[in-house]
């Protein structure tokens, strides 16, 4: 989100998904929204993009969507899943009627004050005696009736790790929890910047990746604005950008929403979503990475 107390600066939402059966390709598509706006607002017409690039890609449908949703707190989790939940269903049904692909709906949370430690000193790893990556606890610590589990499934290199918490609000597939968890394990070691495993799955960090350079894109409009040659300068107002928001699959961004009439605000809005717009000649490529 925009830093606290700034009324106007929009957010971006980036969604990835992947385009083989490894899965090791991913495709991304990526809008902007409102102002600290939790949910993905076009998340419908953004999924139906990418089943459609990964039917191009694979000559499939997919038979089970698995999501990982980062950037909501527990709060908003009956909210996001709701909303959120409708619009993958409705963009299975715009792609064909009748298609109903089982969907798993996870969210990663990253920022929360639970640490594990090793119990016996002889299991710790490296000098910070951290536990060992692929570490998973999910009684004792998690919630009594929800499908929720922490996994370390990076190595730290300095420092207490920090595990991720996975909240498991919707699963059409049925997983078993060693299921899931092994396949969560197994999508951190997908990251192709890294040659170890990383703290969330890698559809999760590319979204982060795809948003962090929407934002760029946004900053690079807003200084040809500020210079007189095109995009937002035919609005009138002057551009300023900052942080926005990090969300789902994964949105942050920076950007900048003018005040002024109705069309002022749309013309505004049209150009900042040309500005993050992915080119065709890049859909086929994982830009982002």
């Amino acid at each position: 989100h925009p830093p606290a107390g700034d009324m106007k600066k929009p957010s971006i939402a980036a969604v990835v998904a992947s385009m083989d059966a490894h899965p090791s390709r991913y495709a991304a598509s990526v809008r902007v929204q409102s102002h600290r706006q939790e949910l993905i607002e076009e998340l419908s017409h953004m999924v139906r993009e990418l089943l459609v690039q990964f039917y191009k890609s694979t000559r499939f449908k997919p038979t089970r969507i698995i999501m990982y949703r980062d950037g909501v707190s527990e709060g908003q989790f009956a909210q996001v899943l709701s909303h959120e939940l409708r619009a993958l269903r409705e963009a299975c049904m715009k792609l064909e009627v009748g298609y109903q692909p089982g969907i798993t709906f996870i969210v990663v949370q990253k920022r929360h004050h639970t640490r594990l430690f090793c119990s016996d000193k002889k299991e710790q790893i490296g000098k910070s005696g951290n536990i060992p990556a692929g570490t998973i606890v999910d009684n004792g610590i998690t919630h009594p009736t929800e499908f929720d589990f922490y996994l370390c499934s990076h190595a730290g290199i300095q420092g207490t790790s920090r595990p991720s918490h996975y909240h498991v609000l919707w699963d059409d597939n049925h997983f078993t929890a060693d299921n899931l968890q092994c396949l969560t394990y197994q999508l951190c070691h997908t990251y192709v910047r890294c040659t170890r495993s990383v703290s969330i799955p890698a559809p999760a960090y590319y979204a982060h990746l795809v948003a962090f350079r929407a934002r760029y894109h946004l900053v690079e409009k807003d200084h040809d604005s500020n210079q007189g040659y095109s995009g937002l300068s035919d609005i009138g107002h002057p551009s300023t950008t900052n942080n926005g928001h990090q969300s789902g699959n994964n949105s942050n961004g920076e950007g900048s929403h003018h005040s002024g009439s109705t069309g002022n605000g749309e013309r505004t809005h049209s150009a900042m979503a040309r500005a993050i717009q992915v080119h065709q000649d890049t859909q086929k490529v994982m830009y982002f990475a």
